[in-house]
């Protein structure tokens, strides 16, 4: 048993060191991409991306999760045999139903465009992601095989390689396609989504064939799939519900485009200006907002087994240490990122994609996303307690507000009104999240700890303030300016955590003072 546990612990931290790697690379990538191809190239792009997740979704029936329980259970018996029959029943399943829908979403693409795209542009954008459907879903089930054999470092190194070499093939095709014309740059970034993910499905081929499970003497794909209904029916029953989280969440992003030109159109914005509001709003403002939550991610990977097990043993005490970790550290980063996004939106913008006129939006959204640091882990504790049908639930109903937030606000006040809908169906999703969680185990909660965080986020934007006016008057670039002011005010964040006894030192490590 510690020793199970001890190797969980070790596959999450590998594959949150991976995921952060990544995230930094992803970033950098955006970055280009963002100033070369500009607000309008990064509007097709999120335009053209939204039906992609949609098929991946459909085809792989939450097989992934499926596949990673039972071929632990499986290798934890030692059938050998049945641990390659899940691969292969999975590979067909996934395989055919992939293949499929891409050559569907390939013949019908143009009637596909007219309903989706409002600017037919990103039309040769939608076209070279395409592909990429397949791809991704035979990726998942073979990840899916090597989560199951706990071998994490597998799977971050394909996504370390495929994240390495997406970044290469967007410097070097974006390049050469931008003298062309914005319409097929965009497209050549999608397709550089599709070689980097076919090179992280080939490593990952290959890490099967040197390191996998062996041929069973007699086997044959024929043989198994004749043999495995059971087992697919098995495969199936778990996997499906979860896919209907996924389903909603990609049938909303293949619309949230239309949405939201549409109702940039009612408040007379053109076509070609809806285009680039959009791509301020979805290609530079939410990777700044959405970077500084890789932390809460990466605790709620580790958040939904413990809960689940404290559950399991009815241990209530440990549930709500579990969930008081994992809130004090959500708001902890929470705090500071908040109050970065909101001071510092106009050079942040103007430093990383050069487009200032961006740091209006994050200004708007970054206070309102300041509940978005709890909402990861609340999520993890309803699937650890066995709630998915409550997260489920939660998420259309937030989805539902957000579309109707989105259209009404941006109708009547252009991307500015689009900004707050976005930022208001966040604050529902964390709401409705929070009160399943209170209805389940209760919450004791202390307003104490909240108010000694709001001074110290008072303190931190004062002193970034001061601290950027006066780098400023002395002569120091944009850039120094920034970054300066910015660390002064962390530290300055820091130690007021520590002088108002926020942050306690604690069996040599420091821990975060919130007794809910």
């Amino acid at each position: 048993m510690g020793q199970q546990k001890q190797s969980f612990i070790r596959g999450t931290m590998i594959l949150s060191t991976a995921a952060f790697i990544n995230r930094i690379l992803g970033f950098i990538s955006g970055m280009f991409v963002a100033r070369v191809l500009g607000a309008e190239g990064i509007g097709l792009l999120m335009m053209a991306h939204p039906l992609v997740p949609l098929v991946i979704t459909i085809t792989e029936l939450g097989l992934p999760v499926a596949i990673s329980k039972m071929v632990a259970e499986a290798d934890a018996s030692g059938d050998r045999l049945k641990v390659r029959r899940i691969l292969h029943i999975s590979l067909a399943v996934t395989g055919f139903l992939s293949l499929t829908l891409t050559a569907v979403s390939l013949l019908g693409s143009e009637w596909i465009a007219s309903l989706l795209l409002s600017d037919h542009r990103a039309y040769y954008a939608m076209l070279a992601i395409t592909p990429i459907a397949p791809i991704v879903a035979v990726s998942a089930v073979l990840k899916g095989y090597f989560r199951g054999m706990q071998r994490m470092m597998t799977i971050a190194a394909s996504d370390v390689l495929e994240h390495t070499v997406q970044i290469a093939c967007v410097l070097a095709i974006v390049h050469l396609l931008m003298p062309y014309g914005v319409i097929y740059a965009a497209a050549g970034a999608m397709t550089a989504s599709v070689v980097s993910e076919a090179i992280g499905l080939l490593f990952l081929a290959v890490s099967y064939k040197l390191n996998g499970e062996p041929k069973v003497p007699g086997e044959t794909w024929a043989k198994h799939l004749k043999t495995g209904k059971s087992l697919l029916a098995e495969l199936l029953r778990i996997g499906l519900p979860t896919t209907g989280h996924g389903v909603i969440q990609s049938v909303y992003g293949a619309i949230q485009p239309v949405l939201i030109t549409s109702s940039l159109a009612l408040a007379g914005i053109g076509t070609a200006v809806a285009t680039k509001q959009f791509g301020l709003l979805a290609g530079y403002v939410f990777p700044l907002l959405f970077m500084p939550s890789f932390i809460t991610q990466s605790l709620s990977t580790a958040l939904i087994p413990a809960i689940g097990e404290a559950a399991v043993n009815k241990n209530g005490l440990l549930m709500h240490e579990r969930m008081n970790q994992a809130l004090g550290l959500g708001l902890l980063i929470g705090a500071p990122a908040t109050v970065i996004l909101f001071q510092w939106a106009t050079p942040l913008t103007k430093l990383v994609y050069n487009a200032p006129e961006a740091g209006l939006l994050l200004k708007i959204l970054a206070p309102l996303f300041f509940l978005h640091y709890f909402d990861a882990p609340l999520h993890a504790i309803l699937l650890g307690l066995g709630r998915a049908n409550a997260v489920l639930t939660n998420f259309i109903v937030a989805t539902a507000f957000k579309a109707v937030s989105i259209f009404v606000f941006g109708s009547q006040f252009g991307i500015i009104g689009v900004a707050y809908g976005f930022g208001i169906g966040m604050i529902m999703q964390t709401l409705l999240n929070f009160f399943s969680v209170s209805s389940s185990i209760g919450f004791y909660w202390r307003v104490e700890p909240y108010i000694k965080v709001g001074l110290c986020m008072v303190l931190m934007a004062l002193c970034g303030r001061w601290t950027f006016d006066y780098f400023n008057a002395h002569g120091m670039t944009l850039l120094w300016s920034t970054a300066g002011s910015i660390a002064c005010s962390a530290v300055f964040y820091f130690i007021a955590l520590v002088l108002t006894n926020t942050l306690k030192w604690k069996g040599m490590r420091y821990t975060i003072s919130v007794p809910w």
